[in-house]
C-alpha cells in the first residue's frame, strides 16, 4: 500500500466520529451540548470564586486572569466527559 492510500484510509476512519453533534431540545429549540457545558462551567467558576472569597483563599491563586478561564474549561470538559460521552 502506498502512503497516500494509508492516509486516505486513516482519514475515513477518523472522520466517522463526526457524524452527529449531540444536542438537547430546550423549549422547542435545539442547542448543542457544548454550549450548555460552557454555560454550566461559567456558573461553576462563579461558585468557585465565591467560595475562594468566602474562605479568603483567592489571594493564594495567581494569575487570576488565567485561573478563572481555566476553571471554566475544566468544569465544561469534566461535565462533557461525565454526562455526554
Amino acid at each position: 500500500m502506498t502512503t497516500l492510500r494509508l492516509i486516505a484510509i486513516a482519514l475515513v476512519i477518523l472522520s466517522s466520529g463526526c457524524s452527529r453533534a449531540p444536542s438537547v431540545a430546550i423549549v422547542g429549540s435545539f442547542f448543542p451540548i457544548w454550549m450548555i457545558c460552557i454555560a454550566i462551567g461559567v456558573v461553576g467558576a462563579g461558585v468557585e470564586r465565591s467560595l475562594l472569597l468566602h474562605f479568603d483563599l483567592e489571594s493564594h491563586v495567581e494569575p487570576l486572569w488565567l485561573f478563572y478561564p481555566c476553571t471554566v474549561v475544566l468544569f465544561a470538559c469534566v461535565l462533557w466527559e461525565e454526562f455526554y460521552r
